[in-house]
């Protein structure tokens, strides 16, 4: 984390002199942002994580400050020149210009004034120089008066920040349905490897590699649709509620137009809210949405844990699929290969979790009309669909794609294993089933030798029975019963037919 200059470093250098309610602070002569980003840069050295850090929600803010201005121009209250000196700044924010100049950290307290403030400066110094003076000539167009009029940091930033979720959500998305497809083309690929299913960590069922993977698209699949259509919640803003939803110092006609601006300026059809004094203080739709990430990391940490089991060994361990080397696994064990990527989605799962906490905790702790924990909310929640969508595209690109498949260690492992019996107890009963299993056991052979040293079933029958297709999916049994082998006589170890 970059040191903060002190005031006599500032001093030192090229810099102008602005004044607030606090009194004359030196800001250096080259910054777009004025005295008011200077005390939190100042006060808050928590991070090091600066606003900067997070492209859409500048982006948000030079929308809300554009929907606002021209709102406020359709009244009549701001002058046409300064209208279009603000918008014309707001563009060029929007475009990825002065993002360097948002430099407050993202924790801070005052409920998102000092991130607010920050967004007010930058544009009005850039408005000023455009329209040809220096920066501070707050004289010629205001912070506060121009930029922030109509508002409070109460409904502006709030809105600002659903809006860069909202701009943030289309490419969490598109990771998530890349990532998706990914695994669906693994369930084509290994359709026809054979494997053991495992419950409890014991070997259950037969069931092919393809199905496992296709299980993994399909719990992806069901989040692509739950988080897009979650976008609905972002939505609703309360722009026009001022400082807690009354609406104080905003012209009645403001709050209609601000918001039908805004939905021009960022394609996204937003709506005031019908409370906004309930708006203003209620973090319910972030809660909901900061859940819905958890979900999803979740379910990726899942998968991960069972990549890297299913990967295990080479030599002592599952080793059913290959993951595509990335770097050497040890400093001092040659040939030592990790699974890297899984672990490292694995930590993102846990960060992404400990971001909900903080946001559920910083939600409930707003008190009476305002929740001034809302920077911390902005903050985690960002984070966790910035984490997510890099970690989804790093799990596809440099893990998923490459897996292959051992496909006679697959066979192999299907073929020794106890849990093989399952797919035969409908045919020899369960207690002849639960006999063999258990001498398998206790003799550490195989399950399908011992059904044919015992002559329980020949040969065209279990050829029928071990067919791939037969054991992995639903099959008619054919007046079987599952409960009994009809047709065999129990002689002391053996059955024999009658």
């Amino acid at each position: 984390m970059n040191p903060v200059p002190r005031q006599e470093e500032i001093l030192s250098q090229p810099h102008r002199i602005e004044k607030d309610l606090l009194g004359k602070l030196a800001v250096p002569a080259d910054a777009y942002y004025g005295v008011q980003t200077q005390r939190a840069l100042e006060n808050f050295a928590l991070t090091g994580v600066p606003i900067a850090h997070f492209p859409k929600l500048i982006v948000g803010l030079a929308m809300v400050k554009k929907a606002a201005a021209a709102a406020n121009c359709d009244i009549g209250l701001l002058e046409t020149d300064k209208y279009e000196a603000i918008a014309a700044a707001c563009d060029r924010l929007i475009n990825g210009e002065f993002h360097d100049q948002f430099v407050v950290d993202m924790i801070q307290g005052g409920a998102g004034t000092s991130t607010n403030m920050n967004a007010n400066e930058v544009i009005a110094n850039v408005a000023l120089e455009a329209m040809g003076y220096a920066k501070g000539a707050y004289e010629h167009l205001h912070p506060n008066n121009d930029v922030n009029m109509s508002q409070s940091t109460n409904d502006a930033y709030p809105t600002a920040i659903r809006v860069g979720l909202q701009l943030s959500h289309a490419e969490l998305v598109d990771s998530l349905a890349l990532l998706q497809a990914s695994f669906a083309g693994k369930r084509e690929q290994f359709h026809d490897v054979i494997k053991m299913g495992r419950t409890q960590l014991q070997d259950a069922v037969p069931m092919t590699l393809g199905q496992e993977f296709g299980a993994y698209a399909t719990t992806l699949g069901e989040d692509i649709d739950r988080i897009a259509g979650m976008i609905d919640l972002l939505r609703e803003v309360n722009l026009g509620g001022t400082a807690i939803g009354t609406g104080i110092n905003c012209d009645p006609r403001y709050s209609e137009l601000a918001v039908n601006h805004l939905s021009e300026v960022c394609g996204h059809r937003m709506r005031l809210a019908a409370d906004l004094i309930e708006a203003t203080s209620d973090m319910g739709a972030f809660v909901l949405f900061s859940g819905m990430t958890k979900r999803l990391a979740i379910k990726l940490s899942k998968i991960c844990n069972d990549l890297r089991l299913l990967s295990s060994g080479p030599r002592t361990g599952f080793n059913e699929i290959n993951l595509p080397p990335q770097q050497p696994g040890s400093s001092i064990m040659p040939g030592k290969v990790n699974p890297v990527i899984p672990e490292a989605v694995n930590q993102v799962a846990y960060q992404v979790i400990g971001n909900d906490l903080a946001i559920t905790m910083a939600a409930e702790n707003g008190q009476l009309q305002l929740n001034v924990m809302e920077p911390l909310i902005a903050y985690k929640i960002l984070e966790s669909m910035r984490l997510l969508r890099r970690a989804m595209d790093m799990l596809r690109e440099r893990c998923i794609d490459g897996i292959t498949a051992n496909r006679d260690r697959c066979r192999e492992m299907v073929a020794n294993s106890i849990g093989l019996i399952t797919a035969l107890n409908p045919y020899i009963g369960y207690d002849n089933a639960t006999r063999i299993a258990s001498l398998a056991l206790e003799s550490g052979r195989g399950v399908l030798e011992l059904v044919r040293e015992e002559g329980l079933l020949d040969e065209d029958e279990l050829a029928e029975i071990l067919k791939p297709e037969n054991m992995v999916n639903p099959r008619t049994m054919n007046g079987k019963n599952s409960n009994d082998r009809r047709g065999y006589l129990r002689i002391g170890k053996r059955c024999v037919k009658a």
